[in-house]
């Protein structure tokens, strides 16, 4: 039996979905004729109480999309320093929009109000680059699926309105903070100018995000989104994968929730663990004491076992758990992990 814990992107689509693909009415989204994409764009923007929402093929193109959208050519955005559109984007922040970014010191991919507002350049100051807008991720994934405390995002919501700057989440794991914290999506979609979702992470779908805004921010999405070659034709089968998704996996992420909790638990009991980074969703970050045992003997005693993990650079290593990881692999993995103590 192979366990994955490399990602929570590592999901195949279960029984009830690959019916809803297979079943899917499809037509062609370039000219939006694709009924189920259509569906879900209706679905996902009433979820989150918007105005409008488009579909893409990956969270890093939606992300890129709002970035664009929300900047200019030598412009500055603010993010964490943990922040995905900074470290997981390929540069795409300035490659595709031409802007740099400001990076906050924050704690686990969370920064507060104060910091933002320290981070905005004067606009006055011709010398630096026009602060335009302020990105957040929720949950962090560097910081090991923290999720943000909402009142904190509601000040540094009070600082864009202050400077005149653009507000955007990226939310490829907001279900599991929603989730957590038991939050009304619809405060989410009042609250900030854009939100990407992702459904190939914690729900469990192949391919697919979602971006959601008012009427005009989407409209011109959708130019952006076929210049950077985001059109897709029958995609409603993808489509219909994210509505099942949505109708019948989000309650389940408590499962993930709690499964990581476990193994945080024997981590944090052995001698050999350095640290465990505080668990709040279904991403696990631990340090190893490497006078004990070095990344790669952990990694390669984990591999003997057929349990694959991912190391994320600076001592850290990641476990995430997900849709296809079952009761049976998690027990393996916990007898596992209290034999190598």
């Amino acid at each position: 039996m192979q366990i994955n814990l490399i990602s929570d992107t590592v999901t195949k689509p279960t029984p009830g979905m690959l019916k809803a693909m297979m079943h899917a009415q499809v037509g062609d989204d370039v000219f939006k004729n694709d009924p189920s994409v259509n569906a879900l764009e209706e679905k996902v923007a009433d979820f989150f109480g918007t105005e409008s929402a488009l579909y893409f093929p990956s969270g890093t193109m939606t992300n890129q999309t709002a970035i664009k959208l929300h900047t200019q050519p030598g412009d500055q955005l603010i993010c964490d320093k943990y922040a995905h559109v900074y470290n997981y984007e390929g540069g795409g922040v300035s490659f595709n929009s031409g802007v740099s970014c400001k990076l906050v010191d924050g704690h686990r991919g969370m920064m507060t109000a104060e910091q933002v507002e320290k981070a905005i350049n004067p606009p006055d100051f011709y010398h630096s680059p026009l602060t335009s807008l302020v990105c957040i991720e929720n949950t962090t994934n560097k910081g090991g699926g923290a999720c943000w405390d909402f009142s904190e995002l509601e000040k540094i919501k009070t600082v864009c309105d202050t400077h005149g700057l653009n507000y955007h989440l990226d939310g490829a794991r907001l279900w599991n903070a929603l989730v957590k914290k038991e939050e009304d999506p619809k405060k989410y979609g009042k609250l900030f100018d854009s939100i990407s979702v992702c459904f190939s992470k914690g729900l469990g779908c192949p391919v697919g995000s979602v971006l959601v805004g008012n009427e005009e921010l989407i409209d011109k999405a959708l130019r952006t989104r076929k210049v950077l070659g985001g059109g897709m034709r029958q995609s409603g089968f993808l489509a219909a994968a994210a509505i099942y998704a949505l109708e019948n996996h989000i309650d389940r992420l408590k499962e993930d929730h709690e499964k990581a909790q476990e193994i945080g638990k024997v981590l944090s009991e052995h001698s050999f663990v350095k640290k465990v980074e505080p668990i709040e969703t279904n991403i696990i970050i631990f340090e190893l004491d490497e006078s004990r045992v070095s990344e790669k003997e952990f990694v390669d005693k984990l591999a003997q076992k057929h349990i694959s993990i991912i190391g994320m650079g600076q001592g850290k290593l990641r476990m995430v758990t997900h849709l296809d990881y079952t009761d049976e692999m998690h027990s393996i993995l916990l007898q596992t992990l209290i034999e190598l103590g």
